[in-house]
């Protein structure tokens, strides 16, 4: 910092009686400033009259400033005494040149913040300031300093990437040589006009003798912000050619006067005037734009319709019920097949979950329910199944709705038959009475609690079940079954009567619901039928497997690579399906409620027919995806196959891709397309397709937030909605955006979505089931943008995965190109490279001996100097 001012530098002329500014140069000598300079203080207006205003016009970079002669003697005379400049008055009349330097001393080097240059001389050295001269460094000086000699240049090898990153001409240059007839040297040059219509066009064109052939390079990437892009009051439409009239057309005035003059229009005119007359007044009494053609409900025929209706989804439904649910989060969800507005719902502790997972051994027996709901009262449960432990999943059976198959946490297989509830179910529909029955209600209900509560009809052996808990569970189609080897045959019966669950004690179990044999089945027999005297209102349907069923035959998963297995989390095989008749009642027929008119089978009189007189099926696909929890895709084949010794075992699996990271919730086939699987893991989804052994034809990007679940549009095969953590859906279509979801619904719930299921009540009318974290199920309506089909929509999907499959087998190749390059160009390099000399294993132990006995001495000495040295017993101290 400056040194602080002893005066002001905008002193007025009134500092000057006190004699401080009225210094002559011999007086200033005294104060230490040469004899050929002059401090001064310059006022404010002194300063703006001569341009040298402080840090303005003069700065410490550039603090000189010329005065003209002329001009301080101008404001000598004008000014007088009152002027800055009449301490040095005389100085300036005598100065010889016609210019003086004023040097701007900011840093108050002479006690002013300027001060003048009295002499011609002082002012070139102080304009000109002499260079310093570089003293010259004999050579043997440059000896006696003890620097030492540069060494030589050792190349490592950076010359070559220099050479190929320089710029070298590969082609020999042209030379032309331009030349001139004699006679015309010296002529004079002529210029005339030139047609300016006459043009020729020079069209850019490819040269096929240059080609710049790329290679790969090392670059450097910087992450930038993400890119959004968002629109509004639009609506995307297909493109299409339009046009706009913006010059009105209209006749002359001859042929308006003609028409005026015309007798059919005026007879027109007299005709339809009393009808507009009638139309006037009928619009005051109603809507003359009411949409008949929506009212009667026959836009739904037309796929191209676009009214205007929600394209989001809507809230239909909501049900929950604090008794059953309150402390416990939904782990499946299911329609029911036949009924319209019935769903049931899986609970499961929600502290119990990660207690299972991690100790399957150990279970409390708690009250767990599967719950059913009804539209006509959401607020109340229309029908419960008591579960001996909480269920991870269940189904309906294909062939008969009111069989149902659940998944226990502690790896049982649990079995209900609801067919003395299905009046109850049925009397809930609109237009319909329910006929309640003593029968169909549990001794431990009471009259407060109305709801009726089923309990099971048989639960597998404990030592035969899964490990662990059981995290999927399937009917098989009624158009086959499969044998204790895994070979499909032909089911003659034409009904559902296997089942398959999955668990992550690494392995899939097939289940056989009939009896094996009549005879061996005496005993058990008796001893069940004693239990279940105790028992009241339990169908005995599957009396001969409470307790005592076992799996058909399991399939284990064992790594490709290394040892050990995968433990699958959900998996999903193909339908096969075939021109038989299915028993199982449509929706048609369910909705007409005509319970005589299909035949149920009763599953307690069915058999396992011998195997030799089944008929094996041709090519039949034995093979199913699985995904696991640890995030792998797993395709593998059921069918066991004989090892070495002969004995029947589990094939490893075909392929293993880890498209996903950790757990994958969801594996669901197309339901307009069999080869097609959709996948979801905790961060993205994946579609795959059967046969394409290469990897995932469409992988998502990473999302935000966890996805929890995910299912197909049963309606439009581009559509599917994925359910996130964070309550929220996303709805995807394929053909509209493939990178980012077409719709974004949140705050569905503020509570994890855990299922979402979707439902064909009507043609018309569509749902998507959500439930929660928190036990709430929600029904929402979906809009008719997400499930009406354009035309041709399933030849444009085919093609979609088409494009796909060929680009991915595209990159495929392109891949293995890159990387035979990528070995061939290391090869090369390996060749280039000037071979290392190489030590030998005894220079190598010879120069590590060196180093330790110095590292010993060096040990040695310091001890000695601190007196803690101990010589070794099998020598002597000197």
């Amino acid at each position: 910092m400056p040194p602080k001012r002893s005066k002001s530098v905008t002193s007025s002329a009134g500092s000057k009686k006190k004699g401080k500014n009225t210094e002559s140069p011999a007086q200033g000598e005294k104060l230490g400033h040469p004899d050929d300079i002059l401090p001064m203080v310059l006022t404010s207006a002194t300063q703006e009259l001569f341009g040298c205003r402080a840090d303005e016009d003069v700065t410490g970079e550039s603090p000189y400033k010329l005065l003209k002669k002329d001009d301080i003697i101008q404001d000598l005379k004008t000014r007088a005494a009152v002027s800055d400049f009449s301490p040095a008055k005389q100085i300036v009349l005598d100065y010889p040149e016609d210019e003086l330097l004023l040097v701007f001393d900011r840093d108050f080097t002479y006690d002013q913040l300027f001060y003048l240059v009295l002499t011609p001389e002082a002012k070139d050295r102080i304009l000109n300031p002499p260079q310093p001269e570089t003293p010259e460094v004999c050579e043997n000086e440059v000896h006696k300093t003890g620097r030492s000699e540069p060494k030589p240049w050792i190349s490592l090898g950076s010359e070559q990437e220099i050479d190929e990153e320089s710029f070298k001409e590969s082609r020999e240059k042209l030379w032309f040589k331009f030349s001139r007839v004699r006679r015309k040297f010296g002529a004079p040059v002529c210029f005339s006009e030139s047609n300016i219509d006459a043009y020729m066009e020079c069209v850019p064109f490819q040269d096929s003798r240059f080609r710049i052939k790329q290679i790969q390079r090392d670059f450097g990437m910087q992450a930038v912000p993400r890119m959004q892009s968002s629109s509004s009051q639009t609506q995307w439409k297909f493109k299409r050619n339009i046009f706009t009239q913006y010059t009105p057309r209209e006749l002359s005035d001859g042929d308006k006067e003609n028409i005026h003059q015309c007798e059919n229009l005026k007879h027109f005119c007299n005709s339809v005037t009393p009808r507009v007359l009638q139309a006037l007044q009928q619009e005051e009494i109603m809507n003359v734009f009411f949409d008949d053609w929506k009212a009667l409900g026959t836009a739904g025929d037309d796929a191209d319709w676009s009214g205007k209706i929600s394209e989001g989804l809507m809230l239909h439904q909501a049900f929950t019920d604090q008794k059953y649910t309150k402390d416990k989060k939904i782990s499946s969800i299911n329609w029911h097949p036949t009924i319209y507005g019935v769903l049931a719902v899986a609970l499961t502790e929600k502290k119990k979950e990660e207690e299972a997972m991690d100790e399957s051994s150990a279970f409390e027996v708690r009250a767990s329910h599967i719950v059913f709901y009804s539209f006509s009262d959401p607020s109340n449960p229309q029908l419960l199944l008591e579960c001996p432990y909480d269920i991870y999943a269940f189904e309906f059976c294909p062939s008969d709705p009111n069989i149902i198959v659940g998944s226990c946490v502690n790896g049982q297989v649990v079995l209900w038959d609801i067919s003395a509830h299905v009046i109850h179910l049925q009397g809930t529909q609109p237009g319909k009475k329910a006929s309640l029955n003593a029968d169909t209600f549990d001794l431990n209900d009471n009259k407060e609690n109305k709801t009726p509560v089923v309990r099971y009809c048989a639960v597998s052996a404990l030592e035969s079940s899964h490990k662990a808990p059981i995290t999927d569970v399937q009917w098989l189609p009624p158009t086959f079954e499969v044998t204790k080897l895994g070979l499909p045959v032909e089911n003659k019966n034409n009904v559902s009567v296997q089942v398959v669950t999955c668990s992550p004690d690494c392995d899939l179990m097939f289940w056989d619901v009939r009896v094996t044999k009549l005879l061996s089945q005496s005993r058990s027999d008796r001893k069940q039928n004693a239990d279940q005297k105790t028992s009241y209102g339990v169908p005995e349907t599957f009396k001969h497997l409470d307790r005592t069923w076992k799996p058909l035959f399991k399939v284990s998963l064992p790594k490709i690579d290394t040892g050990g297995e995968y433990a699958p989390l959900k998996f999903s095989l193909e339908l096969y399906t075939c021109n038989a008749n299915n028993t199982g009642r449509t929706k048609e027929e369910a909705n007409e409620n005509d319970d005589g008119s299909k035949v149920v089978p009763d599953y307690s009189r069915l058999r396992v027919p011998s195997a030799k007189t089944l008929a094996p099926l041709e090519d039949f696909n034995t093979r199913l995806y699985i995904g696991t929890e640890d995030g792998e895709i797993i395709y593998t084949d059921w069918k066991l196959v004989k090892d070495d010794s002969g004995r029947q075992q589990s094939a490893k699996p075909l392929h293993c891709f880890r498209t996903h990271h950790w757990l994958v919730n969801t594996v669901q086939r197309s339901p307009f397309y069999k080869d097609i699987i959709l996948t979801m893991g905790i961060w993205n989804f994946a579609i795959w397709k059967e046969g394409v052994t290469e990897g995932p034809i469409v992988t998502s990007p990473s999302s935000e937030q966890v996805c929890t679940a995910a299912c197909w549009s049963p309606s439009r095969p581009a559509v599917f909605f994925i359910g996130k953590d964070d309550g929220s859906i996303e709805v995807w279509n394929l053909l509209e955006k493939t990178g980012e979801p077409l719709q974004v619904h949140a705050h569905i719930t503020d509570a994890k979505i855990t299922c979402i299921k979707p439902w064909i009540a009507s043609s018309k009318q569509h749902f998507l089931a959500v439930t929660d974290d928190l036990g709430m199920v929600r029904v929402l309506e979906i809009p008719k943008t997400l499930y009406a089909p354009f035309k041709s929509e399933n030849l444009s999907v085919k093609k979609y995965f088409k494009l796909e499959e060929d680009r991915l087998k595209d990159f495929m190749k392109r891949d293995e190109l890159w990387a035979k390059q990528k070995k061939e160009a290391e090869k090369l390099k390996k060749k280039m490279d000037p071979v290392k000399p190489v030590k030998s294993l005894t220079e190598n132990d010879e120069k590590n001996m060196k180093e330790n006995n110095v590292h010993l001495e060096q040990e040695e000495s310091v001890l000695k100097g601190l007196g803690l040295w101990t010589a070794p017993a099998d020598t002597e101290d000197p």
